[in-house]
């Protein structure tokens, strides 16, 4: 794997790969798939972080079950732009999977990715505890559109 710029990263893909769609937090990992065509996200799953090696496994299983061909994953950029603990430790789990396989990774701000998650979920007046168990992989979904919604827009001409 490498980390790219979101700009080349469909340069980097095989036709049809899909892309995994990560929201890395302490005790969670949410993750979301995107179609063939790089344009709609969809939840899938949420991670319960145990150590890295086990969480690794679980991801890589997802990559050869779902023929993706690159992760975004979602970048805790602060509100003033700087990127602090949270960050740092997101690129290092990043690096860490960079040993694991031969696909691009490339991150995104994830800035309001909960509040922007959360907000259908709160409009469906769906219950505290069922909004907790499905918002890490509705943030990954998010973090994920914004990214293909980013690709899309490069495609098109000004």
């Amino acid at each position: 794997m490498a980390v790219v710029e979101l700009t080349s990263l469909k340069g980097c893909l095989a036709h049809g790969g899909r892309l995994l769609g990560l929201d890395v937090g302490s005790k969670t990992i949410g993750l979301a798939i995107s179609d063939s065509r790089l344009r709609v996200a969809s939840p899938l799953a949420t991670i319960r972080r145990v150590r890295f090696a086990v969480d690794a496994k679980e991801i890589s299983r997802v990559i050869a079950e779902r023929r993706i061909g690159g992760l975004i994953i979602g970048l805790p950029i602060g509100m003033d732009g700087s990127e602090g603990p949270r960050c740092q430790s997101v690129r290092q789990f990043a690096v860490n999977l960079l040993g694991m396989g031969d696909l691009p990774v490339a991150f995104w701000d994830e800035r309001f990715s909960t509040i922007g998650a959360e907000r259908p979920l709160r409009a469906a007046e769906m219950s505290h505890r069922r909004r907790a168990d499905v918002i890490d992989k509705m943030a990954a979904a998010y973090i994920l559109q914004g990214a293909l919604d980013r690709l899309g827009n490069l495609q098109r001409p000004a």
